[in-house]
């Protein structure tokens, strides 16, 4: 079997760690399958990709198609007479002849971009696999391009039952969508391990006596709730708590992330100077989870999973939750997370106090977050549940 996998981004986003991740229980669980990532940027998770047992082939993106986002209105731009000038057509071309040369059993398409380009280069009934990480209703154009596409694609696979549900009534039609959880690598991301100095990744003195970190593991998204989480930091007002910001730009998309300039004006604005730490990427997420007492996911709409939770809680580490959408069905409130609504910063402020003022609450949450880990993101699991789909629609090819 020869699964060829498409990406927009050489970055280390969560997309691109989630199919890392299947890569990995992919080569153990079928290991003489050949596995072929095709990237549309060199980087840094290409450079994983070849660590976990994939061939690797980079086919960039003109430069502006790379800056072009995955939202509706820019891929409907594309769909609408705009491919010559951004050099989508030349582009899918190139890919097109990149598969014909590859000839795989499965194209599995990362990411909205993918998903159009690959409908556009698969050739001689190549089954095309859509993985859906986000709610296409949020994007009405986008839900249109899928749909006048979606005889291309085989089977659409979502992250969680609520992407899975959004995109059946968005996409309309018989479509055929599984569910498949995310997962994460539970050796990795684990209570034990290694711990990074985030006081020296943000460049600030480092705090002594009795210090709570609290941290927002999150990309630069303008929808991750970084205002809601410093908002919340000024509202908590205690003097054992230090919050810091882990994660820093990695996408080339024009408006798709927050400016940190913005974040860094609102924090003097908020007069917590002294409180917060931007550390800047950090490429060992576990890493940064375990040296925190609180992690916070604070997206401002229905996240469609919530990565960051499923990392958190697997590393034993108690985790404040705005809790719709795919984020509000993997966690059970007050047993293994806290719960707030998405952009209530006095709702987040009630949950940080709360953790920081009992060690022992901390305590349990975090042990009780890993043994939902254990029971529901085992990576080993998404690379049975996708060879499973993969050998399926590969058959139909065949017969």
């Amino acid at each position: 079997m020869k699964i060829v996998f498409l990406s927009a981004s050489g970055q280390l986003g969560g997309a691109e760690r989630l199919l890392l991740d299947l890569i990995s229980a992919l080569r153990e669980y079928r290991p003489s399958w050949d596995l072929v990532v095709v990237s549309a940027r060199e980087g840094p998770f290409l450079e994983r990709a070849m660590e976990v047992g994939a061939r690797t082939i980079a086919v960039p993106f003109p430069g502006a198609l790379a800056r072009v986002g995955d939202s509706g209105g820019a891929v409907a731009g594309l769909v609408r007479g705009g491919m010559a000038v951004l050099g989508s057509l030349g582009y899918a071309l190139k890919l097109r002849a990149v598969l014909r040369g590859i000839d795989p059993d499965v194209i599995h398409s990362n990411g909205y971009k993918m998903d159009v380009l690959g409908a556009w280069s698969r050739t001689g009934g190549m089954p095309l696999l859509w993985h859906l990480h986000d709610f296409t209703s949020t994007r009405p154009l986008m839900a249109g391009v899928l749909r006048a596409y979606r005889s291309s694609c085989a089977l659409a696979v979502a992250n969680s039952p609520a992407v899975a549900k959004d995109a059946r009534n968005a996409l309309g039609g018989e479509f055929p969508i599984e569910v498949v959880l995310n997962g994460v690598d539970l050796n990795v991301f684990a209570p034990d391990g290694e711990r990074v100095d985030l006081d020296a990744l943000a460049g600030i003195a480092k705090r002594s006596g009795d210090v709570v970190r609290v941290g927002l593991v999150a990309t630069m998204g303008r929808f991750k709730g970084h205002e809601v989480f410093l908002r919340a930091i000024a509202a908590v007002d205690d003097a054992r708590v230090m919050a810091y910001v882990v994660g820093g730009p990695i996408y080339d998309t024009r408006g798709s992330e927050v400016v940190l300039e913005r974040l860094h004006a609102l924090v003097r604005e908020l007069g917590i100077e002294g409180r917060v730490g931007f550390t800047g990427f950090v490429g060992d997420i576990a890493s940064a989870i375990r040296s925190l007492d609180v992690v916070v996911h604070a997206t401002t709409q229905p996240e469609p999973f919530g990565l960051v939770i499923a990392e958190a809680m697997a590393c034993g580490k108690p985790v404040i939750v705005s809790a719709a959408g795919g984020a509000a069905e993997i966690i059970a409130p007050g047993v293994d997370a806290l719960a707030f609504e998405p952009g209530d910063v006095e709702g987040l402020a009630v949950g940080i106090r709360t953790l920081v003022g009992d060690a022992d609450l901390r305590a349990r949450m975090g042990a009780a977050g890993r043994t939902s880990a254990l029971a529901k993101f085992d990576s080993r699991r998404i690379g049975r549940e996708f060879a499973v789909l993969y050998e399926r629609i590969a058959a139909r090819r065949r017969r």
